[in-house]
């Protein structure tokens, strides 16, 4: 019997028809998806657990319940659910920690998140799981306390009688600034990431950042004065903690990615959706993060091959080849990188005799204004 022609096959099984198109090439949703995974899977090869470990390495997942993470999430499971299919004898490549930040104790939404979480829970059960809240880097970081308290200058009153979802939701209503804000946040939310992955003995943190993610962060990082930093919160590497970062979606766009999540239905219902960008924001209203992903997302669309060079150009920096550079005692940036700033020490309110120095980047977004 002839097999039917097809009008438009598959470029690359031949098989069946096209329904999707990447990067000029026509694939069917199976041949979509292996495209994808493999430029992820890739990228955490050098984890696989070999004959001469004793144990299996440990990565953590971030996951915000956007779209980037939870597809990396759905990949890595894949491949792991695929080892552990094989006969007796087939080897997990690494183990993973699902850790969840409650989106709700960072910014007020809507959104159902309890029901989100189930779903991961349930659909990706292989896996540990931690799910904590923003003020508990507190408990993490013990000394995190007095150092936000240097950091915030003497505009900003501590009330030790408060708890500390109350302590740190005071201390975040300090910083006047969008840009502060969000700056700020993004410091806390690493800090608590990397201190899980500490206390897990993780030997990595796979981050779910796709390449419009990144050269929108490469693009702020600069505009904020954090270029020194940008050697690990953009580039795979080792971070100041001893934890490596790992960016297995840098190669993939969020379009891309948003096309794969429509495919499968582990994500049915996992997912959060982004908040749809209103067209008559004031841009003064709107923080150097949230302008650089709007930009990048425009101009994306237009030229993927430009924006793709940010993240590409900033992968190759170089960190400090310096052993006993000094870090920011906030952030964990380096101090003094940019010419002729050495940093500022601050002396504790508590009237200890050791400061902590701020970095360059963090000095900018002291609520303080006599900074």
């Amino acid at each position: 019997m002839p097999t039917k022609e097809l009008s438009n096959p598959c470029m690359e099984c031949k098989d069946v028809e096209a329904t999707l198109d990447i990067r000029k090439r026509q694939l069917c949703s199976d041949c979509y998806k292996r495209f994808l995974a493999y430029k992820i899977i890739r990228r955490t090869d050098g984890y696989r657990f070999k004959k001469n470990q004793s144990t299996r390495p440990k990565l953590l997942l971030p996951l915000s319940l956007g779209v980037s993470s939870s597809v990396l999430l759905h990949v890595l499971d894949s491949q792991i659910q695929r080892q552990l299919a094989k006969p007796i004898g087939a080897k997990v490549p690494f183990d993973l920690l699902v850790f969840v930040i409650e989106p709700s104790t960072i910014a007020t939404s809507d959104n159902l998140h309890q029901q989100n979480y189930d779903l991961v829970l349930e659909r990706f059960s292989t896996h540990a799981h931690t799910r904590l809240s923003i003020h508990d880097i507190f408990d993490y970081i013990p000394d995190m306390k007095e150092v936000m308290l240097e950091y915030a200058g003497s505009q900003f009153v501590d009330d030790s009688s408060k708890s500390n979802k109350d302590r740190l939701a005071a201390f975040r209503n300090s910083i006047t600034t969008a840009t502060s804000q969000t700056d700020l946040d993004y410091v806390l939310l690493t800090r608590l990431i990397v201190a899980v992955a500490q206390k897990n003995e993780c030997e990595a943190i796979v981050w779910g950042d796709s390449d419009t993610r990144l050269a929108a962060k490469a693009l702020a990082g600069v505009s904020k004065g954090r270029g020194a930093s940008m050697t690990w919160q953009v580039s795979d590497g080792m971070s100041p903690w001893g934890i490596r970062f790992e960016f297995p979606l840098r190669d993939l766009y969020k379009t891309e990615l948003e096309q794969y999540e429509s495919l499968c239905q582990e994500l049915s219902g996992v997912v959060i959706p982004d908040p749809p960008l209103p067209d008559n924001v004031l841009t003064k209203n709107l923080s150097i993060d949230e302008l650089m992903m709007r930009y990048v997302q425009t101009q994306g669309a237009k030229y993927p091959g430009v924006m793709a060079n940010v993240a590409r150009t900033a992968n190759k920096l170089q960190p400090s080849s310096s052993d006993d550079s000094i870090t920011c005692s906030l952030c964990g940036g380096l101090i003094g990188n940019v010419k002729g700033n050495t940093g500022v020490t601050v002396t504790s309110q508590s009237g200890g005799n050791q400061g902590s120095k701020f970095c360059y980047g963090c000095i900018r977004s002291r609520p303080d204004p006599t900074r």
